[in-house]
């Protein structure tokens, strides 16, 4: 399996092997951030290089049990087992293989908004944070708060992470929009349903080799108080950073720092990251740019339904991909979805 068609093992290997010995020149560190870049590269063709030999381990392993059946055997529960774990592996690897564009690899940035409605999208928004942070956790992404309003009274205002791994962005760029969700309000004493609306948005993180230019005045830098995780301290001084950047209206905002220099890095590292999603689309041609595509959170703009009465239901609006198991979904069980999306748009 580790030769011909789609893939090719030599070339693979070879060029791990080229980027390993740039590690063993002895200027190698003088330019850190692109030592970095490289060794970024080589644990992204690693890891790739790992997956292709897991598949074709379970590939043998079947193959193996498909001889003893072809001998006249019946198939056994080692067999029904081996089977599962190399379809499912299988699956993993198509959705890889669909995570082609340049910036799929990358980390990414989540950043979450309740629409309106108060405390009931405010809490909306919370669950919304917790689906993402438990994806991450069942499929061994790292994540960091960057910053954190709370909600007044349950839920949050506003959330921005960082998700920290490989093809963080491809996978979570599916999530990209707004989320409908369907349900009898715990804040209702009247027990009536209530629809909210959350807003989800995804950028990836730029390498330090990508180049995006910010003139110091087209930038408004605002200090505040930090307010939610943190600690004391973030409460004492106006270490919290907001930047605008003028021309494009663009707003950032970071406070999960101790310290004001350090939230403003941030800051300036999640500005470039928009600015750079948006130049993207500007080559692309799109009609409208990332701000605007952001939709009005109301009826008629999800991409996705989740509907807990008066039937549990969760729909994607853009490829019909649906789950019944809706505490599953809420628990991070999302790559249905992300397969469904990443299909979707190989067939655009």
């Amino acid at each position: 399996m580790k030769s011909g068609g789609i893939f090719e093992w030599d070339a693979l290997i070879n060029n791990i092997s080229v980027l390993q010995e740039k590690t063993t020149h002895p200027d190698f560190w003088i330019d850190q951030k692109k030592a970095q870049n490289v060794l970024r590269k080589i644990s992204i063709l690693t890891a790739e290089k790992k997956m292709w030999e897991t598949l074709d381990d379970l590939f043998s392993e079947v193959e193996i049990h498909f001889e003893i059946i072809d001998s006249g055997d019946e198939p056994d529960k080692d067999f029904t087992s081996s089977f599962a774990k190399f379809d499912k592996y299988l699956s993993q690897v198509e959705v890889k293989l669909m995570m082609n564009e340049p910036d799929d690899s990358k980390n990414a940035i989540i950043t979450i908004h309740p629409g309106a409605g108060g405390t009931e999208s405010q809490d909306w928004a919370n669950m919304l944070y917790r689906l993402y942070t438990r994806w991450c956790e069942n499929n061994s992404y790292k994540t960091k708060i960057i910053d954190f309003q709370p909600g007044d009274e349950a839920g949050l205002k506003d959330v921005t992470i960082e998700v920290i791994g490989d093809f963080a962005y491809g996978n979570l760029k599916s999530e990209a929009g707004v989320h409908r969700l369907v349900r009898i309000s715990p804040f209702d004493s009247n027990s009536r349903r209530h629809t909210s609306f959350a807003s989800v948005f995804i950028y990836p993180i730029l390498d330090d080799d990508v180049d995006i230019e910010i003139d110091d005045k087209d930038i408004r830098i605002d200090t505040y108080r930090a307010s939610g995780a943190g600690g004391q301290h973030v409460n004492k001084t106006d270490s919290a950073i907001r930047i605008t950047h003028l021309p494009s209206n663009t707003v950032v905002q970071c406070q999960n720092e101790r310290s004001q220099l350090k939230n403003k890095n941030v800051a300036m590292k999640m500005l470039k990251a928009k600015l750079y999603k948006l130049r993207l689309d500007e080559q692309k041609k799109e009609k409208q740019h990332l701000e605007d595509q952001k939709m009005e959170i109301a009826w008629g703009s999800q991409i996705r339904s989740y509907v807990f009465h008066p039937y549990n239901l969760v729909k994607d609006h853009r490829t019909k991909v649906e789950m019944g198991n809706i505490q599953a979904v809420m628990d991070g069980d999302i790559d249905q979805f992300i397969r469904g999306y990443l299909l979707f748009n190989m067939e655009k």
